[in-house]
């Protein structure tokens, strides 16, 4: 097996048991029965388990970011195109195995441990966070409103991971409603 196939076969063992069960309960033999990658090569593409879960992590930021644009990007109208990040989430919350975010779940596990864990997620945040004040300035909205907005967002993400609906979505995107109404 080539590097790049064994590569992608670890990601998305990693993915899925990472995501699924949480990464401190995934060993490394967890993710070579699940690949089909023996353990000494997954040594050898990932020296640390801590290099997978960045890896992991690294690889479903640029897809959930894409995933986002793409929904986003349906809308012409600018603020239409901030409500639909909400929208966007209400659809992520009910997806089947959704399991809340997967950068606040990897903070919570190791974030007071691991360097590297902590920059993918603070870089996927502040990512995110750009991204929405994109939007807000193409809007032609005053810059503060970003910060507003993330933060339901971010809310939404904890409180829907938890109650395993999509509601706190709905709602986020309600109030966000009710801000852009007050700022215009």
């Amino acid at each position: 097996m080539d590097s790049g196939l064994a590569r992608d076969r670890a990601l998305d063992a990693a993915e899925r048991l990472f995501y699924g069960r949480g990464i401190q309960t995934v060993g490394m033999d967890d993710i070579r029965s699940t690949s089909g990658v023996s353990l000494k090569r997954l040594y050898q593409l990932f020296p640390a388990k801590e290099h997978l879960v960045e890896a992991y992590l690294e690889r479903r930021d640029v897809r959930w970011r894409q995933q986002l644009a793409d929904h986003v990007d349906r809308h012409a109208d600018p603020v239409e195109r901030i409500l639909a990040v909400f929208d966007r989430l209400r659809q992520w919350f009910g997806e089947p195995d959704f399991r809340g975010c997967a950068w606040i779940n990897s903070y919570g596990e190791l974030g007071a441990t691991s360097p590297r864990v902590l920059a993918q997620v603070r870089a996927h945040k502040q990512a995110f966070k750009a991204y929405l004040a994109g939007l807000v300035a193409d809007a032609g909205l005053p810059a503060p409103l970003a910060d507003q907005l993330y933060l339901l967002a971010e809310g939404a993400m904890v409180t829907g991971g938890i109650e395993g609906t999509t509601e706190p979505a709905e709602q986020a995107g309600r109030a966000a409603g009710l801000l852009l109404a007050a700022y215009r």
